[in-house]
């Protein structure tokens, strides 16, 4: 682990899974890190705090690992402690308006605000997990925890760009979880459980540039048969007992497309026909 910048002092707020782990492998690099959490101790090397505002007392970075839900609230509380020449850095998975939101309570405050989206699993990576950044602090927040070792990509554009790539990539991979969930609970009330498995895994394995392709263009092109395809599935898991949430999204997408055909030219195909 590369060591951190002479002199630097990170504040963690929000000692749970993943800032249990940044926090230490902050430390683990010789900066000094001071964490707050009401209910987590900080790991061994972190020096604790009393409040959100102590922590953040001489902090050059404030990273917030709240909760989304926690992440306004931690913020009103750290101002009281920060200066001017610290970054507070939210690591929060939250929608772009919260990010939004923050910058500006930080920037009424004369305190530099960044977006940042970890963009992998923490457990097992820690500080090497990949992270992207945006908004006024951006690069002085990469530029602190690059020097710790960990990779922080900066982005264009204003807080909560940084959310809203993570966001977005969450709608494909977390979406194509739930699907997986949902089709082999109903292969197992199907007695085919383990033939599924191995066709998921076949297709996951094969996959390429050319799938994602295959799929958005087929799914326009054959919108109505696929509608109907996944009519009869959503009707198949209520045989089954099974909750049909994805089944019935993916029939209802594939009418609507259906109904509007593919776009033309990039124009969106939620504009009113």
């Amino acid at each position: 682990m590369s060591g951190g910048p002479p002199g630097c002092t990170v504040a963690v707020l929000g000692l749970g899974e993943a800032g249990h782990e940044f926090a230490l492998g902050l430390a683990g690099t010789g900066v000094r890190v001071r964490g707050f959490d009401p209910a987590v101790p900080p790991p061994a090397g972190v020096e604790a705090a009393a409040s959100d505002a102590d922590a953040c007392r001489d902090a050059d970075l404030v990273l917030s690992l709240t909760t989304a839900s926690e992440a306004e609230a931690a913020l009103r509380q750290a101002l009281a402690g920060l200066s001017r020449a610290a970054v507070d850095a939210d690591a929060n998975t939250a929608a772009a308006g919260l990010k939004q939101r923050l910058a500006a309570l930080a920037g009424n405050a004369g305190v530099s605000f960044a977006d940042i989206a970890i963009m992998a699993p923490v457990p097992g990576r820690g500080l090497r997990a990949p992270m992207v950044a945006s908004g006024p602090g951006a690069a002085a927040a990469s530029r602190i925890l690059g020097a710790c070792g960990a990779t922080v990509e900066i982005l264009a554009g204003p807080a909560g760009a940084a959310a809203s790539r993570k966001l977005l990539r969450s709608v494909f991979y977390k979406g194509m979880a739930a699907a997986a969930v949902e089709a082999l609970l109903a292969a197992r009330e199907a007695g085919c459980e383990d033939w599924l498995r191995e066709h998921i895994a076949a297709e996951l394995a094969a996959a390429d540039g050319a799938t994602l392709t295959r799929l958005e263009e087929g799914s326009y092109r054959h919108a109505l048969r696929r509608a109907h395809e996944m009519a009869a599935a959503t009707e198949l898991l209520g045989e089954l007992a099974v909750p049909a949430r994805v089944a019935r999204a993916s029939q209802l997408w594939l009418e609507d497309l259906a109904q509007r055909g593919a776009p033309a030219g990039g124009e969106s195909i939620l504009r009113p026909p």
